[in-house]
């Protein structure tokens, strides 16, 4: 039984081999260099280069804090969307990764610290509000128009809840106070 594992499972990785030189055959030939690129290299840098020079000092390891929550939810969110076929992105920054990295590693989690730290005393579920009707409305459909990402079988108002608990959590998660020492 478990010969018969193995084999198959080397089976699969050997179509993941295939698909990924497929893949990096068409970012080579399709993506590298071309303006959705350039715009995903800057998504990918800009963000995070804003948020170095104006975060609030005093508040950056809680601020980070949060936005690793984010990074890693989104990025687990995205990789089960895109392995049962409900949505699918395009245009990598580079090969062999996925191509969701400038919105799940830079884009999302920076607005999210942005939105923690602009106008603290706002009631933070009525920014966890706007925060997912703008992902949800006015970025997704957007992204879909200029062809980044395909909700195949997602619609945009289904994102709005997710948006919302993650914004939530991550607000929960910045207001973290007792750490113990090492």
């Amino acid at each position: 039984m478990d010969s018969q594992y193995i084999q198959q499972m080397e089976a699969a990785y050997s179509l993941i081999q295939q698909a990924d030189q497929i893949m990096t055959a068409l970012w080579l030939k399709d993506v590298l260099y071309g303006w959705r690129w350039w715009l995903e290299v800057a998504f990918t840098f800009i963000p995070w280069i804003l948020w170095f020079k104006f975060h609030k000092k005093g508040s950056k390891d809680r601020l980070l804090y949060a936005g690793l929550f984010v990074i890693l939810i989104t990025s687990w969110l995205d990789v089960l969307g895109i392995l049962f076929g409900l949505w699918s992105y395009y245009y990598p920054v580079v090969p062999f990764s996925p191509a969701f990295i400038p919105w799940d590693f830079s884009l999302l989690p920076v607005i999210t610290m942005a939105f923690l730290q602009y106008k603290p005393e706002i009631n933070h579920y009525l920014k966890a509000i706007i925060f997912s009707v703008i992902g949800s409305f006015i970025v997704q459909p957007i992204f879909v128009w200029m062809v980044y990402y395909n909700s195949k079988q997602w619609e945009h108002y289904y994102s709005f809840p997710i948006f919302l608990v993650i914004y939530l959590i991550a607000y929960r998660f910045s207001k973290a106070t007792r750490f113990e020492k090492i």
